[in-house]
């Protein structure tokens, strides 16, 4: 299982918001690069970025900083945040950005998920308030639950499947397993956990599931709550 640490970007700086909502943002670095090399270093091999301007503005926010963590590390990036059109991905493609994570596209036009998937790395954010899909930034609850979306991409080419239980991101509160596992059975896709990871109990019952490929740690880093050493240790055996 993979161990995915995460650096969300708003106004060129690392943040982790609580809920997904915009005003809860607490600034953990004023340099973003400089975590990604610290990530790198403790032997991580994946770093899960998210635009979170480019989010609510659907177009790239943060292309400074994405540059920077780009050039000062060697892990393999992978980007979501307002991603919602083919010279956008290609920007970042060439930017050499590893896979591209599209979420609201992926409930508003399916199919052009899947033809990206032809051409491109591409990753699908499902991330759900209740159950149901989040759009836009998470402003946003539409009518399709969450499973009957990742059942959409069963057989579409995608990596992957990232899911985020919104109502536990950024809370600290234990990352949502039955969730995870539904999104996993529904799609049958390598499926991602994100949101709510406290600590190394969360990573060790992600991985006895035997079900799940990787989790995203944020907030749990950036407050101490879990050694990323640790849990590279555990997911490697």
């Amino acid at each position: 299982m993979d161990i995915l640490p995460a650096i969300d970007l708003k106004d060129g700086r690392a943040v982790r918001l609580t809920k997904g909502l915009m005003h809860s943002a607490k600034i953990y670095s004023n340099e973003p690069w400089v975590l990604a090399k610290s990530f790198e270093d403790m032997g991580s091999k994946w770093l899960h970025l998210v635009d979170l301007n480019g989010a609510f503005a659907g177009e790239p926010k943060n292309l400074e900083q994405i540059e920077k963590i780009r050039r000062h590390c060697n892990l393999s990036l992978e980007l979501g945040g307002g991603i919602r059109d083919e010279a956008t991905i290609k920007r970042y493609i060439d930017l050499g950005i590893d896979r591209i994570i599209l979420g609201s596209i992926a409930l508003k036009d399916p199919d052009f998920v899947k033809a990206m998937t032809k051409k491109y790395r591409i990753v699908v954010g499902i991330d759900a308030i209740d159950g149901f899909v989040a759009v836009e930034g998470w402003a946003e609850k539409s009518t399709m639950r969450a499973t009957d979306l990742a059942r959409e991409f069963a057989d579409a080419g995608v990596e992957a499947i990232i899911c985020t239980d919104v109502g536990k991101d950024g809370t600290l509160s234990g990352v949502n397993v039955d969730f995870t596992l539904q999104i996993a059975q529904a799609s049958g896709v390598d499926t991602i956990a994100s949101g709510g990871v406290k600590d190394l109990s969360d990573i060790i019952a992600l991985q006895e599931t035997n079900k799940v490929s990787g989790a995203i740690i944020g907030k749990a880093f950036y407050e101490g709550t879990i050694d990323l050493r640790e849990a590279f240790k555990v997911t490697s055996k």
